[in-house]
């Protein structure tokens, strides 16, 4: 997951491939609380790991339920063993719901319901949404939560209920606000149903009808047959009682879909394919299929995956009520960035009350990019930039809302061929903590748009540190481009070859497709093999230098070094990455320091590893490896024409790393947002 302050997407142009989506988030913690409410174990698979159903987990394991294993790993299911209706005498607890509304709600219900003493708080965004329609709701039945903030809103508290002055009425709840008042109604409410009917009655529209649709498949999978009434009325017979199934698998987000669905449509390639939800899903989002078509994807599926291509192009607009699929539209509104007119979503007042005001998020990012937007109490209406001149940059201002991250990378297919900047990228992990690594699995561009930043300098100048420091705050790949002849030597020794002219055809094609991986610690990795230590030895050098000198083999590592510019960008540290590998990078710094600084950090490094080192020697070899290395006949070491110089020999890491950050940002389209 991206854990960086911004991630910069280039321009992007084709997409294909496979993506496998995460569990839904909607089905995950609504399984989740139903599994703990029930009698015995249920085995949950395919369940979501998001910063949603930790909360989740972390609250049902508060509350007294077993949970096994504690956390969520891929491929494990989870069981949970249930309360089987009840909590323990006198139980109590802190809950801490983050921003999670499908934990928030339903579990404030169901606690209200279940008794005890309980306080339920989140981030401040949960704190501005409403939950007053449910808590009326609760009241009706004699249930008791207070506000501890503002009235209508959380914090909560929630104390004993009395049940003595039961309503002979139906109970009335909003349907207009949140469809969550009404599903989290629905889960709690069986635990009362012992001896009577239990009814509830939606006062207004109910708005997301997909959403209670899901929750009435699942309650039905755990033992609890609801009576719908014409979506008004809904009933729980008497004698209900929360049966375990035993085994559950969650459905891949539908929601999540929305944005390889609509990449497919806009990418020019051989098509997407999604696995893990299919056009037989419960979820009422993979109704945006239909809204993708009518704006020209072509889209097929069966009942566990789904392969768009683009059909019509640019793609159409539409005028469409929302109301049935009001997460998922969010992404047609930055279809219609690609769309040959205004498109108009209607019905999607519940934006207003999500992780944030979404119609006014959705209005000031589109603007950034170009495009004119008008918005409503219930409605939003884009208009595509009129011609690609007409496109901007643009940073886009995430709001700690996983959906409005999700949705703007799709931008980086703008005519224009523009970056988009995506600022907090690791709000996705609410539902989707590896939705960039997924779209960028299948993304390209031509290999001149993914940016490169080079830093070159002599031996001990720090550049491989400042490199992994930069290449972490950017969430780039990196490249150290001097580990690459120890790895040759390491691996070509190891197959068995001669380090010799006579071998020099076998070795380079070894060198063409080492395994090699460098990552922010500055670890190297040969394959699943952490070789770091293996390639400071004498050996290690030596070989090194063999290998060096069969043109074969530099020739074959540069194809290699030049592989490594992926998507989203690169940091590569060398003697030449600006001169020779990356003549056209957009930044190049030549970082140096006094032959006496690099000494005095050599030897510090060498001592803080247990290695014996004399400082004065190690400063004579310093010094006669750079008079070799800039004399030498290939690629000799020297700063790059367009090269930025940079001393550090007063500077620490940190005030290194952000002087060539600094550099960076100054190059961007972006500014400083």
């Amino acid at each position: 997951m991206y854990s960086t302050t911004f991630l910069d997407l280039p321009a992007l142009t084709q997409a294909q491939g496979t993506v496998s989506l995460p569990g839904s988030k909607s089905i995950s913690n609504r399984v989740l609380l139903l599994a703990a409410l029930s009698q015995g174990t249920t085995v949950v698979h395919d369940l979501l790991d998001s910063d949603d159903t930790r909360v989740m987990l972390k609250a049902l394991q508060q509350l007294g339920c077993t949970v096994a294993p504690t956390t969520i790993a891929p491929g494990q299911p989870v069981h949970i063993t249930g309360l089987a209706g009840a909590l323990p005498a006198h139980a109590s607890a802190e809950l801490f719901m983050g921003n999670a509304g499908t934990a928030m709600r339903p579990l404030t219900a169901a606690l209200s319901v279940l008794g005890g003493d309980f306080r339920l708080s989140g981030v401040p965004r949960m704190h501005e949404r409403p939950i007053g329609d449910l808590v009326d709701a609760l009241r009706q039945l004699g249930c008791r939560i207070a506000y501890l903030g503002n009235e209508g809103f959380p914090p909560l508290h929630i104390t004993q209920p009395d049940f003595s002055q039961w309503p002979d009425s139906p109970i009335q709840v909003r349907g207009d606000v949140s469809s969550q008042f009404l599903t989290s109604l629905l889960m709690a409410l069986p635990l009362l149903a012992s001896s009577r009917d239990i009814t509830i009655e939606v006062v207004g529209e109910l708005i997301s009808k997909p959403y209670i649709h899901i929750t009435l498949e699942l309650l039905a999978r755990f033992g609890i047959a609801v009576r719908n009434e014409n979506w008004q009325r809904f009933t729980i017979p008497a004698g209900s009682r929360y049966r375990s199934p035993g085994e559950i698998h969650v459905e891949a987000d539908a929601s999540s879909a929305s944005y390889f669905i609509a990449l497919g449509a806009i990418a020019h390639g051989e098509g997407i394919t999604i696995q893990g939800v299919g056009l037989d899903s419960i979820q009422g989002d993979i109704r945006f299929v239909e809204a993708a078509r009518a704006m020209g994807a072509s889209v097929e599926g069966g009942p566990n995956w789904l392969r768009i291509r683009r059909g019509a192009w640019p793609l159409q607009a539409i005028d469409l009520d929302c109301n049935h699929i009001p997460d998922a539209a969010m992404t047609l509104a930055v279809m219609a960035l690609y769309a040959n007119g205004t498109t108009t979503l209607r019905n999607i007042a519940s934006w207003r009350v999500k992780e944030t005001d979404r119609i006014a998020a959705m209005t000031l990012e589109l603007r950034k990019l170009g495009a004119l937007v008008e918005e409503g109490a219930d409605f939003i209406r884009i208009t595509p930039p009129a011609t690609a001149a007409d496109w901007r940059a643009a940073s886009i201002h995430t709001y700690d809302d996983h959906r409005v991250a999700m949705c703007f990378s799709l931008a980086a297919f703008n005519a224009a061929g523009l970056p988009v900047r995506i600022e907090d990228p690791k709000c996705v992990a609410k539902t989707f903590p590896d939705y960039f690594e997924a779209l960028l699995s299948v993304c390209s561009t031509p290999r001149e748009r993914i940016p490169v930043i080079c830093i070159d300098g002599p031996t001990a100048s720090g550049k491989g540190t400042i490199a992994a420091e930069v290449a972490q705050a950017l969430g780039y790949h990196l490249l150290d481009s001097g580990a690459l002849y120890r790895l040759t030597g390491l691996a070509a020794s190891r197959a068995g070859m001669a380090l010799e002219a006579s071998d020099a055809p076998q070795i380079a094609a070894l060198a063409r497709t080492l395994p090699v991986r460098f990552d922010a610690e500055q670890r190297i990795w040969l394959g699943d093999e952490d070789v770091t230590l293996a390639l400071r030895s004498e050996e290690a050098g030596m070989n090194a230098s063999r290998v060096s000198a069969l043109p074969a083999v530099r020739e074959a590592l540069v194809d290699l070094q030049l592989s490594f510019q992926q998507l989203p960008g690169l940091v590569a540290d060398g003697r030449d990455m600006g001169t020779v590998i990356f003549p056209n990078a957009p930044l190049k710094v030549y970082l140096s320091a006094s032959a006496a600084c690099r000494a005095d950090r050599r030897h510090k490094q060498l001592i803080s590893k247990g290695i014996a080192a004399n400082i004065d020697a190690l400063r004579a070899d310093l010094e006669a490896r750079d008079a070799r290395d800039m004399n030498r006949s290939v690629a000799p070491l020297k700063p790059a024409e367009d090269s930025v110089l940079l001393d550090s020999s007063a500077l620490s890491i940190e005030e290194v790393a952000a002087q060539v950050l600094s550099w960076w940002q100054e190059r961007q389209p972006f500014g400083r947002d």
